[in-house]
């Protein structure tokens, strides 16, 4: 037996299983598109303000997402998993309106709102494309991610309770930063083999982008002339 032949039909099977992996990630991706805007529509028409003072509009989003990423990753190897999964992204998109009702009351608000979302979209290509041309797995990199956000969160909690704007912009700028940086590595896990379910996959990409949306938005709003 030649098992030479053995070991690269092994392997062209798992490169086969990660690209299936990846192409349904990006497909249910541009799915949860949908339920978000959705989402987002009926918030700006009900006029959704959030619930009250920031600390408990994070205590919401906080244990909200917690319990959805409970209940996808329970469910994620069936249909269960992709239903909670679009449930969630409709959510995410009814609490973004808070920020989108804000930005679209600035004279040029849907103009902003449209560079916020084309940056988004070329963050996401050119993070794309740097994952897919690193051969190595990045799997040690997540406790730096997680470390580098849990500081960045305290300096962003921070500056709401001290009323410093500069700080705020600088989060926002860190948060983009980091959030860029985390695409890269759960693509990289999903082509080195590290993630082989995409719908837990498509789940943390999709909060990636929404947080890299959220923040750019947030910086083209405080920077408006209005």
């Amino acid at each position: 037996m030649d098992f030479n032949n053995v070991s690269d039909i092994r392997t062209g099977g798992a490169v086969t299983s990660q690209n299936r992996v990846l192409r349904n990630t990006y497909m249910l991706l541009a799915v949860t598109m949908v339920p978000t805007i959705a989402g987002a529509a009926l918030g700006v028409s009900l006029g959704f303000k959030g619930f009250g003072p920031w600390w408990m509009n994070l205590m919401v989003l906080v244990g909200a997402v917690m319990g959805f990423t409970y209940g996808i990753e329970r469910n994620k190897n069936s249909g269960a998993g992709v239903a909670l999964l679009l449930a969630f992204t409709l959510f995410m998109g009814f609490w973004l309106s808070v920020l989108l009702g804000r930005v679209l009351a600035l004279k040029d608000g849907a103009t902003l709102i449209a560079y916020a979302f084309g940056g988004t979209g070329l963050i996401f290509a050119g993070m794309a494309t740097i994952a897919s041309n690193i051969k190595t797995s990045l799997s040690s990199m997540s406790k730096f991610l997680w470390i580098g956000f849990c500081v960045i969160l305290l300096a962003a909690i921070g500056g709401i309770v001290l009323q410093m704007p500069a700080l705020m912009i600088a989060c926002s700028v860190l948060f983009i930063g980091l959030f860029s940086a985390w695409i890269v590595y759960d693509i990289n896990q999903i082509m080195m083999g590290g993630e082989t379910n995409y719908i837990s996959a498509t789940m943390s990409i999709y909060i990636n982008l929404f947080n890299i949306f959220s923040n750019l938005l947030s910086l083209l709003g405080l920077t408006s002339r209005d």
